[in-house]
């Protein structure tokens, strides 16, 4: 079943008549997408009882319809997604992606429905990129996000953009079930969760962002209070055994992003403070990516990247690590071909600087004609210490391969 959320009937039908009111006006349509088949294999054996074995297999569909009115200020956008897997049952799963509606008026716009809305400048870790939830089935690198239903106000301003969000009908996040890879040690329970707010997953959630552009300096502030996209995950002993519980927190963040050109450098920033009433931590992420255009008289650019990132709770805490990100040095390299078929490679170490872990991450991609394009990655996990969040991937080596054909 696609459905965003349970038990949100006529609220989602709310959103679904009002990003369908465009429809009935003359237009023009488009009709695009994807498919894909993915497939996964695992250098090491399967460290957990009932995890699947080394190879897992997966089918995609995301399509998408947009329209547009003749005049441009209206559109309507509709993204589903769908995945199969071979292997791991919480991996087959569905999601609106988005299923919106925009109306552009001169310096405004209203959006309404449900979108995914990205914050975020470096590289290795989006610390400012709130709004929608971590589809952490898809993937462990957070990059992955569930739509997020919303009515979004920007206003454009000679003194900078301004977007105003009220975020109803909160996602819960998605994990691998007990027979998947790259999962924790213990399963984690999805059909029990509880929350802080007495609404629960029906609390209004609200944000305001400011953004601007000052010659060669892009910078963006916001403020965000609502439920934690984050889940305390807390031990539980049940009728099905031992599970780890799902609690969601109400929070206030305040952030700050920015990046700087200089020559050929790029520089990058992203800080957050975020106050809970169990507590309140800093934490940023920060660095460089330094390009060499033409190298040898090519058309191959390379550049050179490098951050740091760190959380204030990851300070003196041997026995117990909230985040994979207190303390760690990220260097890597992105190799740009500038080829007809956009051949694209991006290779990556990080390594805490307190503890024993590293990782290693190569990401290539090329077109294949004009509708298909090919992708393989490769991750390499290394921890010793089993207080660090890796350690129970530590066995999860593997290599990644899609095809995906666009339409």
């Amino acid at each position: 079943m696609m459905s965003i959320v349970n038990n949100k009937t006529s609220i989602l039908s709310a959103f679904a008549c009002f990003a369908c009111v465009p429809l009935s006006y003359a237009g023009s349509f488009e009709v695009s997408g994807r498919l894909g088949i993915e497939g996964r294999y695992f250098v090491n054996e399967p460290l957990f009882a009932g995890q699947l074995q080394n190879t897992q297999v997966s089918m995609l569909a995301e399509p998408e319809l947009y329209w547009s009115s003749d005049n441009g200020k209206n559109s309507f956008t509709f993204k589903p997604f769908y995945r199969v897997d071979s292997q791991d049952e919480e991996r087959n799963h569905g999601d609106i992606r988005e299923f919106s509606y925009i109306y552009a008026s001169d310096g405004w716009e209203l959006r309404a429905g449900i979108r995914k809305e990205f914050w975020g400048v470096t590289e290795f870790q989006h610390l400012v990129d709130v709004i929608n939830q971590t589809d952490a089935v898809e993937d462990f690198d957070g990059e992955d996000k569930l739509g997020q239903a919303m009515l979004n106000f920007s206003g454009v301003y000679d003194w900078g953009i301004v977007d105003v969000f009220v975020l109803p009908l909160f996602r819960e996040r998605t994990f691998p079930g007990t027979d998947g890879r790259l999962r924790a040690a213990l399963p984690i329970d999805t059909d029990q969760v509880s929350y802080e707010s007495s609404k629960e997953d029906e609390h209004v959630d609200f944000a305001i962002r400011w953004s601007h552009s000052i010659g060669d300096i892009d910078i963006g502030t916001h403020w965000f209070r609502g439920t934690n996209r984050e889940p305390l995950l807390t031990l539980n002993v049940n009728e099905q055994g031992v599970a780890l519980h799902q609690f969601y927190q109400q929070m206030e963040q305040f952030g700050l992003d920015g990046q700087m050109i200089t020559g050929d450098t790029l520089w990058k920033v992203e800080a957050i403070y975020r106050n809970t009433n169990t507590g309140n931590h800093w934490a940023s992420q920060a660095g460089l990516e330094h390009t060499f255009y033409g190298v040898f008289d090519s058309v191959i650019d390379v550049g050179l990247l490098m951050e740091h990132a760190w959380d204030s709770r990851g300070e003196g805490s041997d026995t117990e690590i909230t985040t994979i990100f207190q303390n760690d040095l990220y260097i890597g390299t992105r190799v740009a071909l500038n080829d007809a078929q956009s051949s694209e490679l991006l290779m990556g170490l990080g390594t805490d600087l307190e503890h024993s872990t590293s990782s290693f991450l190569f990401e290539f991609s090329r077109r294949l004609g004009n509708s298909f394009k090919f992708s393989a990655d490769v991750r390499i996990i290394q921890s010793s210490e089993s207080v660090d969040l890796l350690y129970s991937i530590r066995e999860d080596d593997h290599l990644q391969v899609s095809l995906d054909w666009y339409f």
